[in-house]
């Protein structure tokens, strides 16, 4: 083991893929340091905030030294092994198999088509019996796959050998990989599967496109070739705003499925997850949101992986890191993730308002913004975000949504008072340059909610934005949308065409979401104004309106036409009880969620992109 190495080798066989379990295992070299080896599975991973406890997945746990014989090992709270170390043990060897059937991009998942890992959800880390400064040593890790695969990974490579994995003793291909301390061996994914890595350079810099589909259906080549030219479209925006990133290496994985959607960020790579029709000609809705997705988990780069919360620098992965500041690492991201969409041209104009509208509908469904603030929702992240409930829209925010529309408004009032000069854009390079890790001119690493106000404050245009900045990520109010829009001589109006709204105008409306399943209209949450709140219940099933049946939305649509102000009968089940109700129909409520106008030069200006 030489100076620099921590003597810890991570392994990994997914060439038994059809059983849908990683077979895993950790090299130990000694010295140990103590009679006990304490391991600990990671509870959650950076990025998501969610205990997600994948230790329940292990299963086959054994350890022995280097002559073969079997340790003693047992459990330890709920997270953690024990292992008893005999004296003059040179090396440990520990194996076990994880289930890896969560198909998502926070999770491992394997099966005969590909391995998605996530290091956090695979490996134990040693927290006593060793020096804990080989932790932050050169780690090795070790991929055996079928032939046939090819990974992408931003782990450094050194060497591919055809032959018998260590672990299982099948043929294959085993990849070796380092990584140079333990946060960047948590936050190294890994996507292997049988199509081929494409690669090319953008602004000098290596860039890796790895794409699964979960069902195996083909990709559409010209999609594929338009997405790369935007994908370059978005690099170089983003260049243009940040500079051509001192990394080499960015590795976007793109995983196809059939409804499932996400993405994760990562040091130097992403793993973003959409169902398979972003990829396919004619779904110009599915496709805007691949290249969004794209763009904000590549800004992540800066905004979340090298530009953090101070707390959060040196990650606890065995409990909750709290910051109430995931409003600008999120909300921030999502604002301005999508403007480069748009400066770069991936996205037109037209691209961004039906974004835009989709959000604010989003927004105007709800009314959470009464009873919770960003900073309270950023804080409650690891009780709200990934815990929703048929009730959430009635008290919780979205740090990403609502997030959204208070940096937007920020950012107008920001471009005002500047001129034009200054944006919340140039307020994050400004804060990166000040507090990113990577950065030569970093004076202090991680960020605060103090330094981000001191930053705002210190630019042109921002020196009396402290208290707005304040009021909106404290204050339990919708931002003001309308007079943020006012300054690009924009404004919001219902999105129904006048004669549309006429005919309709005696159509009544419920208020409720529901699910159209196997011939069952089930409620599952209620609108912002609901007539049928107090009435009504997440869970229930709607049979009959007037005693007409209403098995399906249109029949739902069908029965609501021309009931404005009269009375209505419906038939319901409660936890399987059939009841009926006796209520007077209301009319819909049309919110201003549609842009108008065609924006000032301030607007013009602000689209337009910064590349030279």
């Amino acid at each position: 083991m030489s100076q620099d190495d921590s003597g810890i080798t991570f392994s990994i066989d997914a060439t038994e893929g059809s059983t849908r379990r990683l077979i895993v295992g950790i090299n130990i070299e000694g010295p140990f340091t103590q009679p006990i080896l304490k391991l600990h599975f990671p509870r959650w991973v950076p990025g998501s905030y969610f205990l997600r406890e994948p230790i329940q997945h292990m299963t086959e746990f054994i350890a022995t030294d280097e002559k073969g014989n079997v340790l003693k090992s047992y459990r330890h709270e709920v997270d953690a092994m024990k292992i008893k170390v005999p004296q003059e043990t040179k090396s440990i060897s520990i194996i076990y198999k994880l289930l890896a059937t969560e198909l998502s991009c926070r999770s491992n998942h394997l099966d005969a088509t590909h391995i998605h890992m996530m290091p956090p959800f695979t490996w134990f880390l040693p927290t006593a019996g060793i020096d804990e400064k080989r932790m932050n040593k050169t780690h090795s890790i070790s991929l055996h796959t079928p032939s046939s695969w090819s990974a992408a990974t931003q782990y450094k490579l050194t060497s591919s050998t055809s032959c018998k994995g260590s672990l299982t003793g099948n043929l294959g291909i085993t990849h070796l990989f380092t990584s140079p301390n333990r946060d960047e061996l948590l936050d190294g994914i890994i996507e292997a599967n049988e199509n081929e890595n494409i690669s090319w350079k953008v602004d000098g810099r290596n860039h890796i496109l790895k794409l699964w589909d979960s069902g195996g259906h083909p990709i559409d080549e010209e999609m594929l070739e338009k997405f790369k030219l935007d994908m370059n479209k978005v690099i170089k925006e983003h260049h243009a705003l940040f500079g051509i990133p001192p990394w080499d290496n960015y590795v976007t994985v793109i995983q196809l499925t059939e409804k499932s959607r996400g993405g994760l960020e990562h040091l130097n790579s992403q793993t973003s997850m959409l169902p398979r029709q972003c990829l396919m000609p004619n779904h110009i809705d599915e496709y805007r949101d691949l290249v969004s997705l794209f763009s904000h988990e590549y800004l992540h780069q800066w905004n979340v992986k090298r530009l953090r919360p101070r707390n959060f620098l040196d990650y606890d992965l065995q409990r909750e890191s709290h910051t109430e500041l995931l409003w600008w690492f999120e909300g921030c991201t999502s604002w301005l993730g999508d403007m480069l969409c748009v400066r770069s041209g991936a996205w037109s104009e037209q691209d961004w308002r039906k974004d835009w509208m989709r959000k604010m509908k989003r927004t105007t469904t709800r009314n959470g913004m009464e009873f919770e603030s960003l900073s309270e929702s950023s804080h409650d992240a690891w009780i709200h975000l990934y815990r929703g409930h048929s009730f959430s829209r009635e008290s919780q925010i979205s740090y990403y949504n609502e997030g959204e529309l208070a940096i937007f408004c920020l950012d107008a009032e920001l471009q005002r008072r500047s001129n034009g000069k200054n944006g919340i854009c140039d307020l994050m390079v400004e804060l990166c340059k000040k507090h990113a890790i990577e950065y030569d001119s970093a004076e202090q690493l991680g960020v605060t909610y103090n330094d981000i106000r001191k930053a705002l404050t210190s630019m042109n245009g921002g020196s009396r934005l402290g208290t707005m900045l304040d009021s909106l990520m404290k204050n339990r109010q919708l931002p003001d949308v309308d007079k943020a829009l006012k300054y690009y001589s924009l404004k919001l109006i219902p999105n129904v065409k006048k004669d549309v709204e006429e005919k309709n105008c005696q159509d009544a409306w419920l208020g409720i979401t529901v699910k159209d399943s196997m011939g069952k209209l089930v409620i599952t949450s209620h609108q912002t104004s609901s007539p049928l709140r107090e009435l009504l219940m997440p869970g229930d099933e709607i049979i009959s309106i007037n005693g007409r049946r209403t098995d399906s939305n249109s029949k739902l649509t069908s029965s609501l036409k021309g009931q404005k102000g009269k009375m209505a009968s419906i038939v319901y089940t409660h936890e399987g009880i059939v009841k009926s109700l006796e209520s007077m129909m209301v009319g819909k409520v049309h919110h201003k969620v549609k842009l108008d106008g065609k924006g000032n030069q301030k607007w013009r200006n602000y689209i337009t992109s910064r590349q030279g």
